[in-house]
């Protein structure tokens, strides 16, 4: 299940649950361009709501998505507990050169002020 709102014009948050799967990085991503239509740059705030299980596929697509949009992205944030996310997060942070932070569960509320100031 995906959740969304947002913070201001150009901060949106996705909060995930579930599965992990195509289908669900699928819909983030469609959620995401949609809002490339609306704005030429965002911050996005992704949280981990105790995603049940990964696939492999939904891995590789979330993992490469900033890589092919770095463009459009200003800042993101990583809210999860998951320490094997925060290493691909801080990958795709050496390779895109953006504004990329992780934070733990207990941390969302930093998150949140981060990603929803300019």
């Amino acid at each position: 299940m995906l959740l969304n709102f947002s913070f201001s014009e150009n901060a949106i948050g996705y909060i995930v649950e579930g599965k992990m799967d195509y289908k669900a990085i699928t819909e983030l991503k469609a959620a995401i361009l949609k809002k490339f239509e609306e704005h030429d740059t965002i911050n996005l705030y992704l949280e981990d709501n105790n995603i049940e299980r990964f696939t492999l596929d939904a891995v590789f697509i979330a993992s490469i998505f900033p890589m092919q949009h770095s463009n459009r992205l200003n800042k993101i944030a990583m809210v999860t507990n998951r320490k094997w996310i925060h290493a691909i997060a801080n990958f795709n942070k050496v390779l895109i050169g953006k504004d990329m932070r992780n934070f733990t569960v207990d941390k969302r509320l930093d998150a949140i002020s981060w990603i929803a100031s300019d």
